[in-house]
């Protein structure tokens, strides 16, 4: 079937109906890489806490692939020329955006593939895709690592007010019940503007953006970084490390074929090998992994397993400053003797992080508004934000430890 006859739409819980554009958008969706985001869960161990919050980064990237081309028609019928190459290419690049996302997306960033971001694993794979279409993706790929000249196009797809966040608010807000993270993504859009080449909002939006700043702060401190989420996104971690550990040993841990590639490795020196495994995994092979190991007679490997299976979480305190290592060493020993294992296993079991963010960086592309022909930062032209504290980096301290101890403390 010649692909300029196709046109699809996919009912979206979120929008409605999405339009699927014929031609190399359609094709791009159909590809292997892309439909693996199906097996990927947006919020990785976020359904732990959140029920709903099984929603996958195939929806996030339709839906942010959706508010794209709304954007798109907005800024046309304001004037600005973006020809039909711009229009798809800033399609594909924000449809793409998170084709590099690993299983369980954030939570094993760099513990499957060390070292390598997804951004950098998405970079790659497009790079790959783009050589499987015969180059119709190099105007995508420019765009999408800020090497074209119109910067207001990789603004939409990456920057403090792109479709990205637009969307991840909305569908996470919707999929987990907390309405904190609705934000006003139709409004929004159609107060965007380009002024010398870059992205603004007209004055009339300014609340909106509040609104959007409030929320994106509230979401991450409500849902993103939860402290039960946290504790099994730690877990999950630990777990990947001690299987390392285990497999340098020349354990014989029973491991899935397409994970043990990764695991009983450090560095990658051939990309094309690295990428068409990485191709190969999703939740599912890491949900099969950890119901093996449930099983394992290595202890630690055991307990952190079938406590994510069970959903037996961890105990989790933080605070505003680092833990006394004296302390984080008294509740290691205290494991280790209630549990009966080594002090050096017992690091597994209680350890801790840190965790940080903030609602606005000035450090990023800003988000500007168009004030009576001036075009002022967000902070300076709101009277309810006070940029130093909006801008402020909040970090929290994290320490982690089995509940099974609790009593002993």
């Amino acid at each position: 079937m010649d692909s300029h006859a196709k046109n699809k739409i996919v009912n979206d819980p979120v929008y409605g109906f999405i339009n699927i554009p014929h031609g190399i958008v359609y094709d791009l969706i159909e590809h292997r890489y892309f439909q693996r985001l199906r097996y990927i869960r947006q919020l990785g161990l976020t359904g732990l806490v959140y029920p709903g919050a099984v929603h996958t980064r195939f929806q996030h990237a339709l839906g942010a692939m959706h508010l794209m081309g709304l954007a798109i028609d907005v800024l046309r019928h304001k004037g600005h020329s973006i020809s039909d190459a711009e229009a798809e290419a800033a399609l594909v690049a924000i449809l793409l955006h998170d084709i590099g996302h690993g299983p369980f997306s954030h939570a094993l960033e760099f513990s499957i593939v060390p070292g390598v971001s997804h951004e950098k694993l998405s970079v790659m794979m497009m790079e790959q895709m783009n050589r499987d279409f015969d180059g119709k993706l190099e105007l995508a790929i420019r765009l999408f690592s800020q090497q074209y000249p119109k910067k207001y196009l990789h603004q939409l797809v990456s920057s403090q007010l792109d479709m990205d966040r637009l969307d991840y608010l909305n569908r996470d807000s919707f999929f987990t019940g907390v309405s904190e993270g609705v934000v006003s993504y139709d409004r929004i859009i159609k107060m965007l503007e380009i002024v010398n080449g870059e992205l603004v909002v007209e004055a009339k939006g300014i609340y909106s953006i509040e609104k959007f700043l409030i929320a994106r702060r509230l979401m991450y401190w409500q849902v993103y970084l939860h402290k039960t989420v946290l504790a099994a996104e730690l877990m999950l971690v630990q777990a990947m490390k001690r299987v390392r550990h285990l497999i340098s040993e020349s354990n014989t841990i029973s491991v899935p074929e397409n994970l043990r590639y990764f695991l009983q490795r450090d560095g990658f020196d051939n990309e094309n090998e690295l990428i068409e495994s990485f191709a190969l995994i999703d939740d599912s092979d890491i949900l099969v992994a950890l119901k093996q190991w449930s099983g394992s007679k290595d202890f630690v490997l055991h307990y952190l397993s079938s406590g994510l299976v069970h959903r037996r979480l961890f105990k989790v305190i933080t605070d505003n400053k680092p833990f006394v290592p004296a302390e984080v060493e008294r509740i290691r020993s205290i494991t280790s003797r209630e549990l009966g294992i080594s002090t050096a296993e017992a690091e597994y079991l209680v350890f801790t992080d840190i965790v940080s963010n903030n609602a606005y960086s000035f450090a990023d592309d800003q988000i500007n508004i168009l004030m009576q022909g001036r075009i002022v930062d967000i902070t300076r032209a709101s009277d309810m934000f006070n940029h130093s504290v909006l801008s402020k980096t909040v970090t929290k301290y994290v320490l982690c430890y089995p509940k099974d101890i609790i009593t002993a403390l």
